[in-house]
């Protein structure tokens, strides 16, 4: 059995010379693109918005709707009247205040995933963020210090509530400016994230693609299978790339010679996705928001959910594209985007890639790590099918959240977390407020790829280093909504 599908969002073409250091961007059908440099208009002064000046950025969490195609128009809760969410343009180093205006009946979190910032700032109940109330407000402070591609979105619980939490639209780009720019030779820049909808509970379900979580190695796979009979897990048949699915929004217009740079979210509450340019391959550059130390052309890209990927094409293959879903059912119902070549007016073409499991390893340094860690932190994962009732038990060294002190770090400390993956699922996990170097995938050594989430493979092992540089509770948990609400996670905190 397997669990969801995936993303979707926001078509956005825009011109910058750069990923590191890219011009005001303009945005296609999503609405405003918001910076700090933009005055927006703030909450009222209250208990929560003490200052009559303006917010640099104003988020309103409120209902929207969104139109995936002229017939299949969806209701759900975004930001700003839409979803995903305005980009959100930040510069390193530089302080932004954010006025968030809750216009649901429901309390609401906001979670700035791959920021370095406080416990409270970070958005996560769990580690001490107040909600924000419902018809409330809240003035958020907090100094971005990493450059590159991060993303918001909320941090709710759902539970069995699939009108709830990252089911909803509440997500976005940000993109974080280096301080100091270095200017690259990029003709376009697209944001796109991958995005699943209108979910549903299913126990039968077979996710085939997949195919990537699970590798031939599998060191974790487990003598025998658990007792009891598969709990619910969740799935969805409708999909897109932004807020358009496959066919029904403009395509992304191009020039023979230009090179395009693409900023990938996953952006599902539900499952990890594979997608492919037809005709074209992906130049990787950078993961979660972090420039990669081998740069590395590949024919597709797996992502987890809530992982990121910057990707260049080169546009050298003149015709009518298809950038999808590698599988047929899931881009056929949504997942894809069409890239028109300029003064090509023919019936896009799709051509599925050869068979290829992802490798984070390639991307990376060989060998491993020069600095040992002060400790080693082992992590076995287990599902109890049917373990909550309806659902799935999801436990982390045989107990699921909240490990009451179980995992206790020193300050300054260097810490190894080995994750032991013992099920049948492809877990992306997800160390809020740290940066993680990925070292080990199944055996195979590696350093200097920094991350935020990482996919464990199906009965297969990872290992990452961290410092203990960020004080203060700290949320460990699988990025799929469902596992999470049920166990799959844990608090970090700093003697």
């Amino acid at each position: 059995m397997k669990r969801r599908d995936f993303l979707r969002s926001a078509a956005m073409v825009l011109a910058a010379p750069s990923l590191r250091d890219a011009g005001p961007y303009g945005l296609s059908q999503m609405g405003q693109m918001a910076t700090p440099s933009q005055g927006k208009p703030s909450a009222a002064p209250g208990p929560e918005s003490p200052s009559a000046s303006p917010a640099d950025i104003t988020l309103h969490i409120e209902p929207v709707t969104v139109e995936l195609a002229p017939d299949r128009i969806l209701s759900t809760i975004g930001y700003n009247g839409t979803s995903p969410g305005p980009i959100l343009r930040m510069k390193e180093g530089k302080s932004v205040t954010v006025d968030v205006i809750n216009r649901t009946d429901t309390p609401e979190l906001v979670h700035w995933h791959g920021f370095l910032i406080s416990p409270e700032m970070d958005g996560v109940e769990e580690q001490g963020a107040r909600p924000i109330p419902p018809q409330g407000a809240r003035r958020l402070q907090f100094t971005p210090s990493l450059a590159g591609s991060r993303w918001y979105h909320t941090h709710a619980m759902a539970e069995s509530d699939l009108h709830k939490g990252a089911y909803t639209g509440q997500f976005g780009f940000v993109y974080i400016d280096p301080a100091s720019g270095d200017p690259g030779h990029y003709d376009q820049e697209h944001f796109l994230a991958l995005r699943d909808w209108e979910p549903f509970f299913s126990s039968t379900m077979e996710d085939d693609d997949d195919e990537d979580g699970k590798p031939a190695v599998q060191p974790e796979k487990p003598t025998r299978d658990l007792p009891g009979s598969p709990g619910l897990e969740v799935s969805s048949m409708t999909y897109s790339i932004n807020d358009k699915a496959l066919g029904a929004g403009q395509p992304i217009r191009v020039k023979q010679g230009e090179r395009v740079l693409f900023h990938l979210l996953n952006a599902s509450a539900i499952e990890n996705r594979r997608i492919a340019f037809a005709g074209h391959k992906f130049r990787i550059i950078a993961m979660d928001g972090n420039p990669v130390p081998t740069p590395t052309e590949v024919d597709a890209i797996f992502l987890g959910a809530g992982e990121r990927v910057c990707a260049v094409v080169e546009m050298n293959n003149p015709g009518v594209w298809i950038l999808g879903a590698t599988n047929d059912m899931i881009r056929n119902a949504g997942l894809g985007v069409i890239v028109e070549y300029a003064n090509q007016h023919k019936k896009a073409v799709w051509n599925k890639p050869g068979p290829a499991n992802w490798d984070y390893t390639i991307f990376g340094k060989p060998g491993g790590p020069a600095q040992k860690p002060d400790a080693v932190i082992d992590m076995v994962f287990e599902k109890m099918p049917s373990g909550m009732g309806k659902f799935n038990a999801w436990l982390i060294n045989g107990k699921p959240y909240p490990h009451e002190r179980e995992f206790v770090l020193e300050q300054g400390k260097r810490y190894r977390l080995i994750y032991r993956n013992r099920t049948d699922d492809a877990h992306p996990m997800h160390l809020h407020r740290h940066q993680t170097e990925l070292v080990e995938v199944n055996g195979k050594w590696t350093h200097g790829l920094i991350k935020d989430t990482v996919v464990v493979p199906y009965f297969g092992r990872a290992s990452i280093d961290f410092v203990a540089d960020q004080p203060g509770l700290t949320l460990f948990h699988c990025h799929i909504q469902n596992h999470m609400d049920y166990g799959f996670k844990a608090l970090f905190r700093y003697a």
